[in-house]
């Protein structure tokens, strides 16, 4: 099981422990976010993982409101994106004037397998652009403990991206903090930034960098150009926690080509719409986030 894979279902559980029922039952319109919105801010769906499986018009309803206005999915099995077609699931995003511009979506390497994978990347490539995603990105995948076997997901990623270039696509790949082990004497995650093509693009986690006792600005100052689109998050809700300074991430993430970045939440301390909704507030009133 890949690590995000047990993130997921452990999370799960958590999630359950907060709220009853669907989470945006009866919440939808009651409340409101701070100030008018001129930042297009994403929002990674596992934020709202239960909502999106219980009542998927209903959550992006209330996103639309709190004032998201690109989604990030987190639910793509057998051609069909939170259990609706690619078009249906398009058609509601379009309803609430929200656009999907990333999809986190990914399969394991085998060498033996690889006609069998890449011909199921072409189809979520081509599921994806009709998505209108511009980004698609593996979140997570076992690495090993070897710099060979680090060096065969390197190769198999440059496969991908090539693949999704032809497209018009951006592949890249997200991190946690298992990617800053050293493995033969090497930091996995400088390896991987060093052994993949300039068209693997790198998702930074924020959160998970800190996680694995680095420092964000210092990879986006020495890979400058590798991270067009980040993940911003925290112990839970945007700015709580006070453990992360996010004005120089920024601004290091914008000098070196962040384009996009998306709010992910994935522990609550209080209701997943709440905790989404407080994040964006944090984000949309922060000066050095900029408008777009």
């Amino acid at each position: 099981m890949d690590r995000r894979d047990f993130l997921k279902r452990s999370a799960l559980t958590i999630a359950g422990a907060f709220v009853g029922g669907s989470v945006f039952t009866g919440l939808v319109g009651t409340t409101t976010s701070c100030g008018p919105v001129d930042k297009r801010m994403g929002l990674q769906l596992w934020s709202v993982r239960e909502a999106m499986g219980q009542d998927a018009d209903a959550t992006l309803k209330k996103i639309a409101e709190i004032g998201y206005r690109e989604l990030e999915t987190a639910s793509y099995q057998d051609g069909m994106v939170y259990g609706l077609s690619v078009a249906d699931f398009k058609a509601l995003a379009d309803k609430y004037k929200l656009k999907v511009t990333s999809a986190h979506v990914g399969r394991s390497w085998d060498p033996a397998r690889e006609t069998e994978i890449l011909a199921w990347w072409k189809q979520a490539i081509a599921d994806h652009k009709a998505l209108g995603c511009k980004y698609i990105v593996v979140p997570s995948i076992f690495l090993g403990d070897s710099l060979a076997g680090v060096k065969s997901i390197c190769d198999y990623f440059n496969k991908v991206a090539a693949m999704a270039k032809e497209q018009g696509l951006v592949f890249g790949y997200h991190n946690h903090n298992f990617e800053f082990r050293e493995i033969e004497g090497q930091v996995a995650y400088d390896f991987m930034l060093e052994n993949t093509s300039k068209d693997v693009a790198f998702q930074m986690d924020v959160f998970w960098v800190k996680a694995g006792g680095k420092d964000p600005i210092e990879y986006l100052n020495k890979y400058a150009g590798r991270f067009p689109v980040l993940h911003i998050k925290d112990d839970d809700i945007i700015g709580d926690s006070g453990k992360i300074d996010f004005e120089p991430i920024f601004s290091a993430a914008y000098a070196q080509g962040m384009k996009d970045f998306y709010v992910e939440v994935e522990r609550y301390p209080l209701p997943p719409e709440i905790c989404v909704e407080k994040s964006f507030d944090f984000l949309n009133a922060a000066p050095y986030v900029k408008k777009r």
